[in-house]
């Protein structure tokens, strides 16, 4: 039976790098990755209703699973926004259809980014989660850059059982997430 690359490598090396490294002496204690969610906020949908089916479609092709729009919640007369008008769209990716997603966002589409240096460690929520910001769609090689009309960015988290930021960074380093040296601000 087929299991993406990085679930192979979490099974065989980072689990037990984790338990040597925080002296778990459970095994349910080892972090892991629960979920990757990825949002996306579509401002000019409030006058172009395709904004939304056309980013609905591109957080689709790059996540490999239906992404959904979302909805406001209230009236916001300044912004001419009105309750339950499309304004986003989000996809949660969950075991296998994570991996997959975690190993091109690695391998392929942070090395594309203008200038990478590494991203930023301010992202952590102090209890274990991570939020990473991608400017662009360009980067994800899904992406074919002829049919983009707009530029949008994501909001990429990462959900993690670790309890606190330090297990959580060391869990996502040990998957290949480059992170900033501390020199390099």
């Amino acid at each position: 039976m087929y299991a993406p690359r990085l679930k192979n490598k979490y099974k065989s090396s980072i689990a037990t790098a984790l338990k040597d490294k925080f002296a778990y002496k459970n095994v349910m204690e080892i972090p892991k990755l629960l979920k990757i969610s990825i949002n996306q906020g579509v401002g000019a949908a409030v006058t172009d209703k395709k904004m939304v089916d056309t980013a609905v479609l591109e957080l689709t092709t790059i996540a490999g699973q239906k992404a959904v729009p979302t909805y406001s919640r209230k009236d916001i007369s300044n912004f001419k926004l009105r309750l339950k008008m499309p304004i986003g769209t989000k996809v949660t990716l969950r075991e296998n259809n994570m991996y997959e997603f975690l190993d091109r966002l690695i391998s392929i589409a942070l090395p594309r980014v203008r200038d990478f240096q590494g991203i930023n460690d301010k992202g952590f929520d102090g209890r274990g989660n991570y939020t990473l910001g991608v400017t662009e769609q360009l980067i994800f090689p899904e992406i074919n850059i002829d049919k983009v009309s707009k530029i949008n960015g994501y909001n990429i988290t990462f959900v993690t059982s670790a309890p606190n930021d330090q297990q959580s960074r060391s869990l996502l380093t040990h998957f290949g997430i480059p992170f900033k040296k501390p020199g390099n601000a």
